[in-house]
């Protein structure tokens, strides 16, 4: 209700026509002072709403706060993508979606959407851990600094990014990335997490992200690939080599990927691949 009426006051101030506000008129104590109409700024009417407002007094004023929020929101596609298992499972769906041979079913609509929602179940754990020790302090006033908010907001994704870093072993582009920016790794083990920036930490975590999946893509393949084969070889040696395999070998692979409940089965195994970081900070661990 108080934003309501902020946001209605600001809209009045602006839409007002010139000369229609006398610029002498002062309205009672603690009410707030009417500048020039032409002087009106709609920044500095959101700082001054802001400072009568009861329970908008203190940290970042509005129009910041605002401007906070509309970058967050544009960079929240790219840090989804990058910085959760987002990119892991749509690699693995769209390669299983290849491997079957059915051209584009299912769509990609329904690939990124299944991928998503899986995203959210895997990440919830993590993003909850966000809001408790970083967002919510800070929108209850508790923790007014904003720079000891993002570090206390950010901690619990830098422990799952380095969690599967760690699970697969793919320490590689840690070092590499460090090693482009100057940094010394010939000792790893004199290393540690919070050595690690999120510059570094992002593009060595989708490095292993990529890694990862195309692994699991090259196992989703296989079984398909020997059907494929089999299909193949039966045709050349009836003489039918007109015939094209995969339009034979199509009925077959569905057969087998719904008997064995093919689509739990994959989601079920890219959901148990993730580690859950469960050590709290975990900034102090070495790493390598």
């Amino acid at each position: 209700m108080r934003r309501a009426l902020l946001v209605f006051a600001c809209m009045t101030w602006i839409l007002l026509p010139a000369g229609a506000v006398d610029a002498s008129v002062m309205v009672s104590p603690g009410q707030i002072t009417v500048p020039p109409i032409d002087s009106v700024n709609p920044i500095g009417i959101l700082e001054d709403v802001s400072e009568h407002v009861p329970g908008l007094e203190g940290g970042l004023s509005t129009s910041l706060n605002i401007l906070i929020l509309l970058t967050v929101l544009s960079l929240a596609p790219a840090l989804l993508i990058l910085c959760t298992c987002f990119t892991r499972i749509v690699i693995v769906l769209s390669l299983l979606r290849q491997a079957l041979g059915t051209q584009g079913l299912p769509p990609s609509q329904v690939i990124v959407g299944l991928s998503l929602f899986i995203t959210f179940v895997v990440m919830a754990p993590t993003f909850r851990q966000m809001y408790d020790e970083g967002l919510r302090p800070y929108l209850d006033g508790s923790q007014p600094n904003q720079l000891v908010a993002w570090n206390q907001a950010k901690q619990p994704l830098r422990n799952f990014m380095f969690e599967q870093i760690e699970t697969t072993g793919n320490w590689s582009g840690v070092y590499m990335i460090m090693n482009y920016r100057g940094m010394d790794t010939s000792d790893p083990a004199s290393l540690s997490r919070s050595d690690v920036d999120m510059l570094t930490l992002v593009p060595a975590y989708v490095l292993s992200e990529l890694k990862v999946a195309f692994l699991i893509g090259f196992r989703v393949y296989l079984p398909f690939l020997v059907i494929d084969m089999v299909i193949s070889s039966l045709l050349i040696s009836m003489g039918m080599l007109m015939l094209p395999p995969v339009l034979i070998s199509l009925p077959f692979k569905l057969l087998l990927f719904v008997l064995v409940d093919g689509w739990q089965l994959v989601v079920g195994s890219l959901m148990t691949s993730f580690a859950q970081p469960h050590l709290g900070t975990l900034m102090a661990i070495p790493i390598g």
